[in-house]
């Protein structure tokens, strides 16, 4: 599309526009529920006072990403991963525009569902595009660690951004907050206009020319080299066996959830993997301390200005938590950071309960507000690059796009169960309600123990043979294979590489 970079230039941009697109994710998430008690806006929406009104403004965001994720899966493999990104943003740009010029619940709602819109096409696409262009196997990981960075960066951005501006009282203190978000979507998908699409997806549509264009783009080389020539050979046959395996998916096997599953590549397993894995990292309640920070705070007995200042605290300390992701994705792997993460998480909950529990002095009560800033950065930490790295690494080629439409509808059902239980949970049941969330903790280590195997180390296309059965005898547990293991296996199942495949 016009861009001449190649190698690693070329993947530094698509990082760039990847980060732009998340940071606006985050951002979003977090501006307008700085402003929802601000007096200015409150004017701005009429001043309403149905219960239900401003839990509608924000829900109706949630809501529509959810079933975004969903349609999504019946378009995105005909437009592609970069037209569903540069879909994304632009809707982002149209939907910001009507927010920051509502007056009127329904206006602001209209607003909230294109926004929605947006961001369940850019949860979607985003991490299937940075992880299909990575021309080297280590480049996925930190790759998307610095995507998440970027993601929940946008959260504390937002917050703080709305703290300066609450002091104002006219009209711009909410109005300016909520449009910055077009200075993340306009230059990602200005950007995005010029780059080129994945290869796999190029491969996959029968678009040969332009996979190989590409290819020898993101290596640098010329179409006709080694490397080039190797990595097709590698996405041409995985789409040829899973379009064999495509025969042996029934409908009524999604019915068992992936626990049976009689097809060859355990097709139907791994997509509801991107359901449930982010599900479970949801239910650890990372999502839950973000939105509800102010109310579990305030029982504290400080100011509201204090109260103001620990949230956006806490925020940060989330994005802190990302950071160190970036040097020890490819040294740990994925399977041992989201099992460790959950490890650490579900004992600091277990402290966090007894002490709510039984803590009614103020030092109690102080010493739970620690463990909240060391449960938020281990979970980040763990699970907030993770979920979308090994979701987008598990999914198969053919079903990609359809695991990606799982794995956010998965994340946007679980977020609204979250919000909407636990202003219920906290003020019927009180401190037992947190069980609830360790319950989701101690799920997720049971989850990822038995589940999912490690992908580190691996292109997409071998982690296919994470999953195979009986037709590809050899393979290590828990994932560990390496590439000659891979070769015998492919030899032995008389697997050829089929060049006739390109012409």
């Amino acid at each position: 599309m016009g861009i001449t970079l190649r190698g690693p230039a070329l993947y530094r941009l698509m990082k760039i526009v990847s980060g732009l697109s998340f940071c606006m994710y985050g951002y979003d998430a977090g501006v307008l529920g700085g402003m929802l008690l601000h007096p200015p806006f409150q004017e701005a929406m009429g001043n309403p006072t149905g219960v239900w009104i401003y839990p509608m403004i924000v829900a109706s965001y949630d809501l529509a990403a959810f079933v975004t994720s969903i349609g999504i899966a019946f378009f995105t493999m005909k437009i592609g991963r970069r037209g569903t990104v540069l879909m994304g943003n632009a809707v982002a740009v149209v939907g910001a525009l009507i927010q920051a010029t509502a007056y009127g619940v329904p206006q602001m709602i209209v607003g909230r569902c294109l926004t929605g819109f947006a961001i369940g096409c850019l949860s979607s696409s985003v991490p299937t595009y940075l992880n299909e262009t990575g021309s080297k196997i280590h480049d996925r990981g930190p790759a998307l660690a610095v995507t998440a960075m970027y993601l929940i960066g946008g959260v504390p951005l937002a917050y703080w951004i709305d703290y300066g501006f609450v002091h104002w009282f006219s009209q711009a203190s909410w109005r300016i907050p909520v449009i910055l978000q077009c200075c993340f979507a306009i230059p990602a998908g200005v950007i995005m206009w010029f780059l080129p699409d994945t290869p796999r997806w190029y491969y996959a549509r029968n678009r040969h020319e332009e996979g190989d264009a590409t290819l020898a783009q993101l290596y640098d080389e010329d179409v006709n080299s080694a490397a080039v020539q190797e990595t097709k050979r590698h996405i041409l046959t995985a789409i040829e066996i899973e379009l064999e395996a495509n025969s042996m998916i029934r409908l009524r096997d999604f019915l068992a959830l992936g626990v049976v599953d009689k097809t060859k590549l355990k097709i139907i397993r791994r997509l509801m993997i991107c359901f449930w894995l982010p599900m479970l990292g949801e239910w650890m309640g990372v999502s839950l301390l973000a939105y509800f920070t102010p109310v579990i705070l305030s029982g504290i007995g400080t100011s509201a200005t204090m109260v103001s200042v620990l949230s956006g605290v806490l925020a940060t300390c989330m994005f802190l938590g990302t950071i160190p992701l970036y040097w020890t994705i490819e040294r740990w792997g994925r399977r041992a950071t989201m099992l460790y993460s959950a490890m650490a998480s579900s004992l600091l909950f277990v402290v966090f309960i007894i002490l709510v529990a039984v803590g009614k002095s103020t030092g109690a009560q102080w010493a739970s507000v620690v463990l909240l800033f060391l449960i938020v950065p281990v979970q980040t930490y763990g699970w907030q690059a993770n979920k979308f790295l090994y979701s987008s690494e598990i999914a198969p080629l053919q079903y990609r796009h359809i695991g990606a439409a799982f794995f956010s509808s998965g994340e946007w059902l679980m977020v609204f169960i979250t919000v909407l239980a636990t202003p219920i949970g906290l003020e019927t049941c009180g401190w037992p309600f947190w069980f609830f969330i360790l319950a989701g903790n101690v799920l997720a280590i049971i989850f990822v123990w038995l589940l999912c195997p490690e992908t580190a180390g691996k292109t997409l296309e071998q982690v296919d043979y994470l999953f195979v059965g009986k037709e590809l005898p050899g393979l290590q547990k828990q994932g560990a294979v390496n590439v000659d293991e891979i070769e015998k296996d492919l030899a032995k199942a008389n697997v050829e590489m089929i060049d006739h495949i390109s012409k």
